[in-house]
């Protein structure tokens, strides 16, 4: 299966809106963060502003994804769009743990106090801008299935994660004016911030540790591959066969299917054999965007063929 030109379109449109908002956000807040010297809105701009610069190229590489495989390159260019998504997960990754050391930093130096309120309101709509584009990609990448954009999607919904997480620490010493949470004030935003960045590092992680799976050409998790065989197994069953042998790799966006079958009989009708596989395909084709089937006779050599080579010379 191959997507066509509409898709191509709409994907580097979506990838267009998404870069956009980047590029608004990293502003805004690069002028917050000079305004009310918030080094929690500084590190937030730089957060942003790799991001930015991770997905300017992306949204060229998306051409490339929709040429077709050649002798050159078998699986397409495909394996590019895993290799980028590695890069960026990994960049994203540093950064986080960048944010975290940073913000220790602050803490083990008596931390800092900033305009409370007026970065609480920033992040407020920092946070509602962040949930609009979050909603918009979600809802565009329904049809789409594009891991670009899916790794958009994630990054908008950990910035609207920690925009209201930061808008709830600076609200803080408005909600509780006792004299004791005066101490803990200097520090709020750097535990707040700590605090998300550890539990939101598990996104770009997870991202690098299956595009490091795909790149090696590893098959993907086991609930893709029990899905194709429950897919595929019930439709080939019923002609019959002795064994299947099922060879499945992803690359970028897209599955690579080969399975090996090995028939009750000897002789297998090729009419009948190309109908089973479009079968296959048509199943595969309600659950899976883009891929490559193919249905393949696994022949045994058992060494009774070079016998019968050997007989056959012998009598010419």
């Amino acid at each position: 299966m191959h997507v066509g030109k509409k898709s191509q379109k709409r994907e580097k449109s979506v990838m267009s809106v998404s870069l956009y908002g980047n590029v608004v956000f990293v502003v805004i807040e690069l002028v917050m963060a000079i305004a009310t010297g918030s080094q929690a809105v500084l590190l937030d701009a730089v957060y942003d502003g790799v991001e930015f610069f991770m997905l300017l190229p992306s949204v060229f590489l998306i051409p490339l994804l929709y040429r077709p495989s050649n002798e050159q390159h078998p699986f397409g260019y495909m394996q590019l769009e895993t290799l980028f998504v590695v890069v960026k997960g990994i960049t994203m990754a540093a950064v986080t743990f960048g944010l975290i050391f940073n913000n220790i930093h602050l803490m083990l130096h008596g931390g800092h106090i900033v305009s409370f309120h007026t970065i609480a309101g920033f992040e407020m709509f920092a946070c509602i801008l962040s949930v609009i584009v979050t909603i918009y990609l979600r809802i565009k990448n329904k049809n789409l299935h594009s891991p670009l954009i899916t790794m958009e999607l994630q990054g908008w919904q950990i910035d609207s994660v920690i925009s209201l997480g930061m808008a709830f620490a600076f609200l803080l010493p408005l909600m509780i004016p006792f004299a004791w949470f005066d101490r803990v004030t200097p520090y709020l935003d750097q535990i707040i911030t700590i605090l998300l960045s550890v539990i939101m590092i598990q996104t770009p992680i997870r991202t690098v540790i299956t595009g490091i799976r795909d790149l090696m050409l590893i098959p993907p998790e086991e609930e893709t591959i029990e899905d194709i065989k429950k897919t595929v197994e019930p439709i080939i069953g019923i002609y019959g066969h002795k064994n299947l042998y099922y060879d499945i790799v992803r690359t970028g966006r897209k599955l690579w299917i080969s399975v090996y079958i090995t028939f009750d009989k000897d002789i297998v009708s090729l009419s009948k054999f190309k109908h089973l596989q479009d079968k296959c395909i048509k199943a595969l084709a309600q659950k899976y965007p883009d891929f490559y089937f193919e249905l393949l006779p696994d022949i045994e050599f058992t060494g009774i063929e070079e016998e019968e080579n050997t007989i056959q010379k012998g009598t010419g």
